[in-house]
């Protein structure tokens, strides 16, 4: 009786070592193997987390579908989550994302500086973050992706120097809280400041632009008119957006067309605008480039591959990776060379209001 007794121990004792070697040759418990997400090779797609600052522009409505498409044509997915303009909530919608287990998370920044937490908390979870067009200031970010944006205000002021090479000028800039405004800045004024310095440009009104707020921008042109006594012979707007609310304001004056404008994203009304002859010019940044080019590195990321960055930026903490694509300036006598050629937008959309 006791010997039959130690066999049926010992039968169940090999039993249990067979249910643990079985456990062992499918993986060991429910997750398969490794959940460092930092080093996805596991089968299936690619799942990318793209953060938005805002959709309630033209330019990033544009920068979403194509991104989109870019990834999704490599075989990735792509869930996207805009924030509009609200610091706090793109942090809760990145958290969002990272605990969807998404394999690599994509951050166009509302606040440089704020979003250094989403970096932080993307690295706790093993995701790698690529930062898209805009800077994630005083962060690890692993890869920044856009355009020289310092080429971008030389080019903005550069074009105005050309119409008014003397006089008084109005700077209207971004959002303070965007590291691309204070590029698009220090680009201007690196052409700028030779003029300034001999005399030959004043700089008689700057200010930045709330959220890049169109209406801000209407705002701070109406406030250096009354200061000026409508006496200005130059703008350089950091954007179309602002540069639309600038021309708001000379129109109700009665200027518009008689002061040089700068502006930049080519959006369909700036590029109108650019024909009817009230704004100059503006940066025409290949966002379809920028998009396919962010698709193919986030998804590299996510593979721990190579993602083949020839230059860096300081971001305050570190020198970040970088990738940075040339802007190209459009004035009336390019446009159907560059933005519609490149069907941007349709000859018909452009010319839509020309006399």
């Amino acid at each position: 009786m006791k010997m039959r007794k130690q066999g049926i121990k010992g039968f169940a004792l090999l039993f249990a070592v067979l249910l643990i070697l079985s456990a062992c040759s499918n993986g060991g418990g429910t997750n398969g193997g490794s959940d460092n997400k930092g080093n996805s090779n596991k089968e299936g797609s690619i799942k990318i987390g793209f953060s938005l600052d805002t959709l309630q522009e033209e330019r990033w409505q544009k920068d979403r579908d194509l991104f989109k498409a870019a990834a999704e044509n490599l075989g990735a997915t792509v869930e996207v989550l805009a924030a509009n303009s609200d610091d706090a909530k793109q942090i809760a919608q990145a958290e969002s994302l990272i605990s969807q287990g998404v394999d690599v998370l994509v951050v166009v920044p509302h606040n440089a500086e704020a979003t250094a937490a989403i970096v932080e908390k993307a690295h706790e979870a093993g995701i790698k973050v690529l930062a898209y067009d805009r800077l994630i200031k005083n962060s690890d970010v692993d890869l920044y992706v856009s355009f020289d944006n310092e080429r971008v205000g030389e080019m903005q002021a550069a074009a105005i120097v050309e119409h008014a090479p003397k006089g008084k000028y109005v700077y209207i800039g971004g959002s303070e809280a965007d590291n691309n405004a204070h590029l698009f800045k220090k680009g201007a004024m690196n052409v700028l400041q030779p003029y300034i310095d001999s005399g030959d440009i004043q700089i008689v009104y700057d200010q930045w632009s709330k959220d890049w707020s169109p209406a801000a921008a209407l705002s701070n042109m109406e406030n250096a008119l009354t200061a000026n006594n409508n006496e200005i012979d130059a703008v350089i707007a950091a954007n179309d957006g602002t540069a639309g609310g600038a021309i708001q304001a000379l129109t109700a004056q009665g200027l518009a067309g008689k002061i040089p404008v700068s502006g930049q994203d080519a959006e369909l009304a700036a590029a109108q605008r650019i024909i009817e002859g009230t704004q100059t010019m503006t940066v025409y940044k290949p966002i379809k480039s920028l998009a396919e080019t962010a698709a193919e590195l986030a998804i590299k990321l996510a593979k721990n591959e190579d993602v083949g960055a020839d230059k860096t930026v300081h971001n305050g903490k570190i020198d970040v990776p970088s990738i940075l694509l040339d802007p190209i300036a459009v004035t009336k006598d390019n446009i159907d060379e560059t933005i519609i050629a490149d069907g941007f937008h349709s000859k018909e959309e452009v010319y839509k209001n020309a006399q």
